[in-house]
Formats: structure tokens, C-alpha cells, sequence
């Protein structure tokens, strides 16, 4: 079975001024978005699913569309700020989406497999991919899941704050989160 790509694309991109996730700027105005799906497919993945929001829906199909056309199968997400609340309401003034998790979660009834999460703006590398997929297909099970993680160092932009979770790994070989930092 071969696993999925879920991008996370619905976010607002405030500070950067414009719809980052679309933005080209590889030779051929290829986006960041454009190098994972490539490499991912070339790793083996079979199906990517696009969280987006419905306000710009039309603009990203038309841009993501005729590029993934006979090359992978394509879905798109709504990530709805009023989905799974289980009654709770929405701050007011609040618009952008909720996090990673409620994300994933808007994803459930198109993902039946195995699958890698990353986001539309993030640039992972071929190796990534290959490796991801590998888990997935060879490894990954109920009880066993996996991350690829990267040195702090290495993430840090030197042109405006970032979030970055920190991980440690205990004795047992099993993922622990430290905390969340905000790096400026």
C-alpha cells in the first residue's frame, strides 16, 4: 500500500504578506509545495491530500491541478474552524485555523492509510521522503509511529521568529516532548 502526503496549506501567511504556499520561486516558479510532492512521489508516495481553506480553494486548485494531473491522486480538506469543537465556541476575533492536530483530524475520512505529515512551506529534502516512506511501508503499525526530526540550529530563520517544539528520546527509545519554544 503505498502511503499519503498531507500538506498543511490552510494557514494565513500574516507575516509574510501573501499566500506563501503558492508563492513560486524556483527557475520555473515552482513552489516549496512543488519540490516535496516531487520527491515524495519519487520515494513512493501514491495520494496527496491538501488541507486548505475555502477562501482560496479555487486560486490553489488552479495552480496545483494541472501540474498533479496523471502524476498522483489528489484531495482536497477544508480545515472549517467549527469542525470537531465538540461544543466548544470559537474565540471571538479568532480566524485563523487551529493547530496541527485539528488539522489531521479535518483529514481522517480521505486518509485510509498509512501516511507523512508536513508543512507547505517547509522545505524537507529528498532523503526525508525516502525515508518516510520506507517507515510506511515497511514499518509502521498501530502501536508504532515515527518523526523525522532536524537539529534546532538548522531550523532557524535568521528573518523572524519561529516555533519549534523540542523532542528528547528516553531510555525506552520513545519520543518525548520537552516543550515549545518561540525563537527570535
Amino acid at each position: 500500500m503505498q502511503p499519503t502526503l498531507l500538506i498543511l496549506a490552510a494557514g494565513m501567511a500574516s507575516r509574510y504578506g501573501s499566500m506563501k504556499q503558492t508563492q513560486g520561486f524556483g527557475p520555473s516558479g515552482e513552489t516549496i509545495m512543488d519540490y516535496s510532492i516531487y520527491d515524495a512521489i519519487r520515494a513512493g508516495f501514491g495520494k496527496v491530500v491538501f488541507i486548505i481553506r475555502k477562501d482560496f480553494a479555487e486560486d490553489f486548485k488552479a495552480i496545483f491541478d494541472p501540474k498533479l494531473k496523471g502524476r498522483i491522486e489528489v484531495e482536497y480538506v477544508y480545515q472549517e474552524m467549527d469542525a470537531f469543537l465538540d461544543g466548544m465556541s470559537i474565540p471571538e476575533g479568532r480566524t485563523k485555523p487551529w493547530g496541527t492536530g485539528h488539522a489531521v483530524l479535518c483529514a481522517k475520512d480521505v486518509i485510509k492509510e498509512p501516511f507523512a505529515v508536513i508543512n507547505a512551506d517547509d522545505f524537507y529534502g529528498r532523503d526525508s521522503f525516502a525515508k518516510a516512506a520506507d517507515f510506511l511501508m515497511n514499518e509502521c503499525a498501530e502501536n508504532k509511529y515515527a518523526i523525522i526530526g532536524y537539529e534546532l540550529a538548522k531550523t532557524l530563520s535568521e528573518f523572524g521568529t519561529v516555533s519549534r517544539g523540542v523532542c528528547d528520546v528516553n531510555d525506552n527509545c520513545d519520543l518525548v516532548p520537552r516543550w515549545r519554544c518561540y525563537y527570535l
